[in-house]
């Protein structure tokens, strides 16, 4: 999961209300800090925000110098500048979907952060096989007790489904066993997982349907944990990148992976789940999407929680897709990962107290900053969640009926 860089201008027209109007000086402004303060309060008065107001979304500056770092550095300086405690606010993710809402950040953008993120995604495969484990390294090992803690008992990092659940917990066993039945698993199938994070989905696949579930993942420590809560089911955990896979399986899965996978890659991949899944399989791809086309992501996420991480949109999903797999039915339940996202907030805070002796009081604001803006991106529709269905293009195939 993550935040695109494109996802706060996927709505390109704007009212007369909401015309852009240029910065101060621009990005080398010798103007003075209350001079960008007044402009930026200025923008912010159009999505209801107000600088130290008595709104639980409105922030609640410390330190000035934060106007002309917001200025040069865009989302990476506001969320930086929230680490450093330059200013704190009691809805973050209310505060971000308001910024997407009014776009916002289409006038304070840090345009050369921005571009030098962009020029690196286009020219570099930030994806390769070699960098591949980097955001296990960063992200996924950052310790099985922060997740234990955060995470509820299946330890299924990516969106519930809230239909009709009362609960994290039977949001995400809703998901589980959405996903095997739209892959229509049967008893003593061989099931591959491409990214099967602490084993979640293999174990209650093994458990309630049995098949036999291939999980790989890209990071140490969740293999650990996977291997400990699959011990004597038919499950086998290997930590492998996707492109090194061999043999064939009756169904494919991958859960929350594909947004590591990136622009360059989604062709491999795509190639690589068709060459690993028999002729009459089905392939479920449970992924964030970006409601708008993108080849970069947003600066902060990318240095400091998903490092070389790229959102799909459903074109670039449909482009990768359409010489491999027909696409036999697509769910979006976008809005249930910002109810998601806050339950793990409210986790995370509550187990705050046995953590902090492991982690530093800037991790803590690193990691609410990150549920709460990504919150905030889900409620404001700028990010969504996509379940995809896959199958090869062969004749004679049963017709395929999705479920909710």
């Amino acid at each position: 999961m993550g935040v695109s860089s494109e996802q706060f201008d996927h709505n390109t027209t704007s009212s007369s209300d909401h015309q852009i109007q240029s910065p101060p000086g621009s990005f080398k402004s010798s103007k003075p800090r209350s001079s960008v303060k007044q402009w930026i309060s200025t923008q912010l008065a159009l999505a209801g925000i107000t600088i130290n107001g008595s709104n639980p979304w409105d922030p609640q500056v410390h330190n000035d110098a934060i106007w002309p770092r917001i200025l040069r550095h865009g989302s990476l300086g506001l969320g930086e500048a929230y680490v450093d405690g330059w200013w704190d606010c009691e809805q973050i993710d209310e505060f971000i979907s308001r910024l997407i809402d009014a776009q916002l950040d289409k006038k304070v953008t840090g345009r050369w952060v921005t571009i030098r993120h962009w020029l690196a995604a286009t020219v570099i495969n930030r994806q390769s096989e070699k960098r591949a484990y980097q955001v296990g390294e960063q992200h996924y090992d950052a310790g099985n007790d922060l997740y234990q803690a955060m995470l509820d008992p299946t330890m299924a990092y990516s969106c519930g489904y809230w239909h009709q659940a009362k609960n994290l917990h039977q949001a995400q066993l809703n998901k589980l066993r959405l996903i095997c039945e739209k892959a229509k698993l049967q008893k003593g199938e061989s099931v591959l997982e491409i990214g099967c994070g602490w084993g979640s989905f293999a174990e209650l696949a093994a458990k309630e349907y049995g098949v036999n579930v291939t999980g790989i993942t890209i990071s140490k420590e969740q293999k650990k944990l996977a291997d400990e809560r699959c011990k004597g089911l038919p499950v086998k955990i290997a930590l492998q990148d996707y492109r090194s896979l061999d043999g064939q399986y009756d169904k494919l899965v991958s859960i929350g992976m594909f947004e590591h996978v990136g622009p360059k890659n989604y062709d491999t991949y795509m190639r690589t789940a068709h060459r690993l899944m028999k002729n009459d399989g089905i392939f479920v791809l449970h992924t964030i999407g970006n409601a708008k086309t993108s080849v970069g992501t947003d600066p902060w996420i990318d240095k400091y929680i998903f490092r070389n991480g790229v959102i799909p949109s459903l074109t670039q999903i449909s482009e990768a897709v359409e010489p491999y797999f027909v696409i036999e039915d697509v769910h979006n339940f976008g809005p249930d990962y910002a109810t998601t996202l806050m339950a793990w907030h409210d986790n995370f805070v509550a187990a705050w107290p046995s953590l902090k002796e492991q982690y530093s009081e800037r991790f803590y604001r690193m990691w609410v900053y990150y549920l709460m803006v990504c919150a905030g991106a889900f409620r404001s529709r700028s990010l969504q969640l996509y379940q995809v269905v896959l199958r090869k293009r062969v004749d004679r195939l049963a017709r395929y009926q999705s479920v909710r």
